[in-house]
């Protein structure tokens, strides 16, 4: 069967203008989690020094404060959830396998594509949408922590999970635009 010169032209740059569409939103969102990512591995140093003068004043001087060890728990959560999407971007995060290693390129890619497309973006949606709720009840009322000399405004940092999820799904669609392309090569 023959077809004509101009549509298979037509299909091919069709296809250019999708793989290009594709090699833009996968910059974009891999820009913005690296750019979170690594201004949020920063916080890893102040929570170490912040760990450091809290043991130093409590074995030293008998001194600690709720909000101290507050302010802790705060910024590991907040490491953690703002954090979560670099890992998934740089491939870093916990993997069980007994055969992935040794699996070629479009294989590994499959495996990403329906593992990202099962599993992760309904687990993300679930956690961003179910979460959305607790951190406006918070912000309702207003909520601070419970124990005395706690840290007040305890909502915002209710506010990374919703944040941390929709930046690990925003992740999971770049990884799942990148399987693609694998496949397609």
């Amino acid at each position: 069967m023959f077809v004509p010169n101009p549509m298979i032209r037509y299909f091919k740059s069709t296809i250019f203008n999708i793989l290009a569409v594709m090699n833009r939103m996968i910059t974009q969102i891999n820009n913005l989690t690296q750019s979170i990512g690594k201004i949020v591995s920063w916080f890893s140093i102040l929570l170490i020094i912040i760990i450091i003068v809290d043991v130093f004043f409590r074995y030293s001087f008998n001194i600690t404060t709720t909000a101290t060890f507050e302010i802790e728990w705060h910024l590991f959560g907040l490491m953690f959830m703002l954090g979560a999407a670099w890992t998934l971007e740089q491939d870093k995060h916990v993997r069980v396998d007994l055969f992935y290693q040794s699996f070629g390129s479009k294989t590994k890619a499959l495996i990403n594509l329906f593992g990202t497309l099962l599993l992760l973006i309904p687990f993300c949606w679930v956690g961003m949408v179910e979460s959305i709720d607790f951190v406006t009840h918070s912000y309702a009322q207003n909520e601070t922590s419970p124990d005395p000399g706690g840290l007040p405004a305890r909502y915002l940092i209710k506010a990374t999970i919703p944040l941390g999820f929709a930046l690990l799904l925003l992740q999971g669609i770049s990884l799942i635009l990148t399987s693609i392309k694998t496949l397609i090569r």
